[in-house]
């Protein structure tokens, strides 16, 4: 990210409250406290979409706020959200978006070769590096050895995962054609413009 321009933000703000109305759609499953969520979804958008840099900064932007006490993931704010068993999921979502944007960002072309390279980078940026930061600290907060955190907080979630970065990257794909990310932030061809000086 370059530089911050006005667009950027806003398309930032606008993938952050994205990502808090996909969240609200849960699934618990009971025998687990980590729900099914679409919240992750919004976490590829966003890298996906707007860059390393932008996503980066949506996805930290909601994280903040619902630390701050803001009831933004599924009507949870507080230092609550990030104590509990799906907080290192959370805390992992600005991180994740990084990473997959600048990785998809570096993806040339459109045709089904840079769809199977932004699937594979969605997957493993936007979900594999989630479970990274989650399962540990399901460990932590459970009490629970490595395997069984694996069988609360990854197996389950493996199919819908890879299913929910398959539609990412069939949305991506037309977006990034006509909306590259540097079009949608201002970060690339951006004019200026230069207002007459008075008596001229």
């Amino acid at each position: 990210m370059s530089r911050i321009t006005v667009q950027g933000i806003v398309f930032s703000a606008l993938f952050a409250a994205l990502t808090v109305v996909l969240d609200f759609l849960q699934v618990n499953l009971g025998f687990t406290p980590v729900p099914i969520t679409l919240g992750n979804m919004g976490i590829m958008l966003a890298g996906a979409i707007l860059g390393g840099g932008y996503g980066f900064f949506s996805i930290l932007l909601l994280v903040v706020l619902t630390l701050i006490g803001l009831p933004l993931l599924d009507g949870s704010g507080g230092i609550g959200v990030f104590a509990s068993a799906s907080g290192g999921y959370v805390m992992a979502w600005p991180i994740c978006a990084l990473v997959t944007g600048l990785v998809v960002s570096r993806i040339k072309g459109n045709g089904p070769i840079a769809f199977a390279k932004i699937f594979i980078s969605i997957e493993l940026f936007s979900t594999f590096l989630c479970y990274v930061g989650g399962v540990p600290w399901l460990m932590h907060v459970l009490h629970v050895p490595l395997q069984k955190a694996l069988v609360l907080g990854m197996y389950p979630y493996l199919i819908g995962d890879t299913l929910k970065a398959f539609v990412t990257a069939l949305v991506v794909m037309p977006i990034r054609k006509l909306y590259p990310a540097s079009r949608l932030t201002g970060r690339a061809g951006a004019k200026v413009a230069t207002l007459p000086e008075e008596g001229a």
